[in-house]
């Protein structure tokens, strides 16, 4: 295993993978990896947006039934008043 700057631990296979794929796009490896991570991320965070709405459309029912419970309270103690 070749080692790096960073201290990480590489195959040497997939080093040169990795060079060979950074110069195929003009980039340096350093720039590459940067690349990698960050759509690592972007489809992470996609991931998740996509998992909340799921959610919040599968449970949009409980929340309209807790506003309308809330509403109702309210109104209640305006006329009480």
């Amino acid at each position: 295993m070749a080692k790096t700057q960073l201290g990480a631990r590489v195959d040497e296979d997939v080093a040169e993978l990795a060079k060979k794929r950074a110069a195929d796009l003009g980039l340096s490896i350093g720039d590459y990896l940067a690349r990698l991570v960050q759509d690592d991320a972007s489809g992470l965070r996609e991931r998740a947006v996509d998992a909340a709405a799921r959610f919040l459309a599968e449970h949009q029912a409980i929340f309209d039934e807790a506003e309308d419970a809330e509403q109702s309270r309210s109104a209640r103690g305006a006329h009480a008043a």
